[in-house]
């Protein structure tokens, strides 16, 4: 059971996520508004938010750039009927954990629910786990299992970016400037292939497959416990 704060406007919206998440056994506070939301957020201690973009008195982003900025760094789960890529990313870069295109399942809210809560807490910590993947971020050394890694350091680099985000969909965009440093997209395969690399890196015969591809977005990586 965990205790969430949904932060939406529509009534309709908020009756069935309420609803939903609830009969999954989790507690959950709903407010209407930006201020009311705000408010809230900094008054509870709360396992995850779900915020959407546009609300009234103030918007999703600006409640969640205040909550960052005063060092709040509760899961946040972003809703919003805009569908640029470019929406997304800024919404995840301003401290969005998850973002989810409206209209939406149910079921998808709770499972993205599910996989922040299951996030890594201490995002500062030297060993890094999800599932039965360990890096050590001090050695840069890797594990599945006993089985050890042998990654070339983009691969580690491209490997605990996506730990640090996991059941998160990770765009191709936010690779290429996190990963790459590049301030532009480049017309090129160049994760495409990388990501290939890693994977066939990640499982050996008869693992389960741990990074999936989202079509049209880019990837996300799955826990495998």
């Amino acid at each position: 059971m965990a205790r969430l704060l949904l932060i939406e406007d529509d009534a309709e919206t908020a009756e069935e996520v309420l609803g939903d998440l609830r009969n999954r056994g989790h507690v959950v506070h709903w407010e209407a508004s930006g201020p009311t939301g705000r408010t809230a957020a900094v008054g509870g201690a709360w396992d995850a938010l779900i915020i959407d973009r546009m609300l009234p008195g103030c918007d999703g982003l600006t409640v969640l750039q205040a909550l960052r900025g005063a060092g709040d760094q509760t899961p946040a789960l972003l809703l919003s009927a805009l569908t640029d890529v470019d929406e997304r990313i800024r919404g995840l870069r301003l401290g969005g954990d998850d973002y989810l295109t409206k209209p939406f399942a149910l079921g998808e809210l709770a499972a993205r629910i599910e996989a922040l809560l299951r996030r890594p807490v201490d995002a500062d910590a030297t060993i890094l786990r999800v599932g039965t993947l360990e890096i050590d971020l001090i050695t840069g050394t890797g594990h599945r299992g006993q089985r050890t890694l042998d990654l070339l350091p983009r691969e580690l680099k491209l490997l605990i970016y996506l730990m640090r985000r996991p059941g998160q969909v990770v765009t191709r965009a936010m690779l290429f400037e996190d990963v790459w440093n590049y301030s532009f997209v480049p017309k090129s395969n160049l994760i495409d292939v990388h990501v290939g690399r890693l994977r066939r890196k990640l499982e050996a015969a008869g693992e389960r497959s741990l990074i999936h591809s989202v079509r049209g977005l880019g990837f996300t990586l799955i826990s495998d416990d």
